[in-house]
């Protein structure tokens, strides 16, 4: 283990900054985009049957903890990782590591945290951060969304992490026992690339993937029936959060992707991803006018420039381009 100071940096996803920051600690320096790539983190889904805050689920990432598990497998790193019962045995196990002088990565809830501002603080259980030490009973915590390091209480703490609902923490606490001195990130990216390519391209199931982001375009065409229906924008509502408030969203994934591939171009000696990198940033683009566009359909209630129609043609030109974006990609020759 390293004795060394932790050195904090922001980041713009949760789960990959804490993967680049812990890492980072152990001596072995690996950007965010890298472990986002690396970790085949880029992904979609739209879960109408698993209700986030009583809506349907949109995610733009794979599923929380999957990011982490592939970057260890790939580099070599072996993480020790528990979950708890009680908030006692949880605050107890957190106490002895950080005694031992061991950065910790924690999963959490956001609606507990009190150093969120209010309007960011909602019921959403897979925020990822890290505690590397304690001070007068302040836990000091390194959360790589927020550009300085601050603290949190331990009974703020505590319920952050043994919060209730989907996907309950249960305390989770995890970090590395051990790190390479030295790894070769060749084989990693490409591993990383072609499952980022299989799941955007290949799950059978029609909520994932390129096939997802037109099934939540038909979708949202469906909301049109009743555009000043509450249910109608709660939902869009919730679509936009997912994709603009919660870490990255989803166009800001998109453009971590993309500083990924322009890393990975170096390492591979390859300009064809670089070029692909440019790519993907003009489907992050589209994203972002797509929630641009929902926003003021949502905050109108009622009759908008902007139909719920011409938002689902909207979605349906973000699936085209990511699809000619993947199928390019996974065509790519190292």
């Amino acid at each position: 283990m390293s004795n060394s100071i932790f050195q904090h940096k922001q980041t713009a996803h949760c789960e990959s900054g804490v993967i680049s920051n812990l890492l980072g600690h152990q001596g072995l320096q690996i950007s965010e985009p890298m472990a986002f790539g690396i970790g085949a983190g880029i992904f979609f889904g739209h879960l109408p049957f698993v209700k986030v805050n009583g809506v349907p689920g949109t995610t733009y990432r794979i599923w929380p903890g999957a990011i982490f598990q592939r970057v260890c497998k790939r580099l070599g790193v072996k993480m020790e990782s528990e979950k708890f019962s009680t908030p006692e045995k949880g605050m107890l196990a957190l106490d002895k590591a950080v005694a031992a002088g061991i950065p910790v990565g924690l999963q959490s809830s956001v609606y507990y945290l009190p150093y969120f501002p209010p309007s960011y603080r909602f019921h959403f259980n897979a925020h990822n951060l890290v505690v590397y030490g304690k001070q007068e009973n302040q836990y000091l915590v390194s959360d790589p969304v927020m550009d300085t390091v601050t603290t949190i209480d331990p009974e703020s703490l505590s319920q952050a992490r043994f919060a209730k609902g989907f996907p309950a923490p249960k305390g989770k606490m995890y970090y590395p026992v051990h790190v390479p001195a030295k790894v070769s990130l060749e084989k990693p990216i490409q591993e990383g690339i072609a499952q980022a390519c299989h799941f955007m391209l290949k799950v059978p199931l029609p909520m994932f993937g390129v096939k997802g982001i037109r099934f939540l375009a038909k979708r949202v065409a469906n909301y049109a029936t009743n555009p000043g229906d509450r249910k109608a924008t709660l939902y869009l509502g919730n679509i936009i959060r997912m994709q603009e408030e919660i870490g990255t969203g989803g166009a800001g994934f998109r453009f971590l992707y993309a500083a990924f591939l322009q890393e990975a171009s170096v390492v591979l000696k390859n300009d064809q991803l670089s070029k692909l990198a440019g790519e993907l940033t003009q489907t992050g683009d589209l994203w972002r006018n797509f929630a641009f566009a929902a926003g003021r359909v949502c905050k109108s209630r009622s009759a908008s420039d902007v139909s719920y129609k011409e938002l689902s043609e909207m979605l349906m030109t973000c699936a085209a381009s990511e699809e000619a974006f993947f199928r390019k990609l996974a065509q790519v020759k190292f």
